[in-house]
């Protein structure tokens, strides 16, 4: 579809500027040159919206000014101050607006423009996912991790590369918009598996739901986690600690554990704290997954 925005682009302001004093100039001439009774003052409104996002907001509400003079003096009618002032307000007005409109559409273009080549030097693999579940962006760092082979994600189903994230759209009607962590099993292009650590995030854009995650390859990590003895590296934990743990592998919420243990739930908040910081882990699905991996002897 043909689009005019290019006409407001910053290097046409010399050419726009010109055309929009031309535009002013013939408008003038014809409405001096026109019968009586017919004014085509409103025209003025055109080359003051087009010079309007090339100049400072003074300039603007002065060539307003300035046009509603011309009208005016070309104008069949008796003088009126009244009329002028209206006038003016009315080009001055309009062509402010459409100043500001223009100025917040180059601040919006800049920012994405910005925000573009943050997510594409990110070390950190970022993609958003659409409401059907295909990828419609993924940096670089993306596509070195889950297709090494071509590294093109976009257009292609998230869930042939991270199948729980695909579920968390599915969310949507029970919570709109949410924020979560998770780690789960990835896969890439060529076959391989690995280890994922996602924090993603939900928003709407328009009607339509989509999904931002962040993903981390903790394969190694995960691996060497796995591979040292339970015994010797796991923290002590307190009679009260262990009770937390248990009943959070049993999928119970903090207000159930503060009720069976018969403690305040900021109890229960404080104590998974502790625990957070003695197995160094951050959610509650990685707690259980220790739990199950260190702990299962004591559950």
């Amino acid at each position: 579809m043909f689009s005019l925005e290019w006409i407001w682009e910053p290097r046409n302001r010399a050419r726009v500027l010109v055309a929009s004093a031309i535009f002013i100039l013939i408008v003038a001439f014809v409405d001096w040159r026109t019968e009586p009774y017919f004014s085509l003052g409103f025209l003025y409104l055109f080359p003051i919206m087009l010079a309007a996002a090339f100049l400072p907001r003074w300039m603007v509400a002065l060539l307003g000014i300035a046009c509603a003079g011309l009208s005016e003096v070309f104008s069949s009618l008796d003088r009126s101050v009244v009329r002028l002032i209206f006038e003016a307000l009315a080009l001055s007005g309009c062509g402010l607006f459409f100043a500001e409109l223009s100025r917040n559409r180059r601040l919006n273009i800049e920012m994405q423009q910005q925000l573009k080549a943050l997510v594409e030097t990110s070390p950190a693999a970022i993609v958003t996912v659409n409401e059907k579940g295909y990828i419609e962006l993924a940096n670089r760092a993306a596509g070195e991790l889950m297709a090494p082979h071509d590294r093109l994600l976009v257009g292609n189903p998230v869930a042939m590369y991270l199948p729980e994230l695909h579920h968390a759209l599915r969310r949507r009607e029970e919570t709109p918009q949410f924020r979560a962590s998770m780690q789960c099993r990835g896969h890439r292009d060529n076959g391989e598996s690995f280890m994922a650590d996602v924090w993603f995030s939900t928003y709407q854009q328009g009607p339509n739901p989509k999904l931002a995650a962040i993903i981390a390859d903790v394969t190694e990590d995960t691996a060497q986690a796995n591979g040292q003895p339970a015994d010797h590296d796991r923290s002590p934990l307190t009679d009260r600690e262990m009770d937390v743990f248990r009943y959070l592998v049993q999928g119970m919420a903090n207000k159930e554990i503060a009720a069976k243990m018969e403690i305040s739930e900021s109890a229960v908040k404080n104590t998974l704290q502790q625990l957070f910081a003695k197995t160094n882990v951050r959610t509650r699905a990685q707690l259980v997954r220790v739990a199950l991996e260190q702990y299962r002897d004591l559950l």
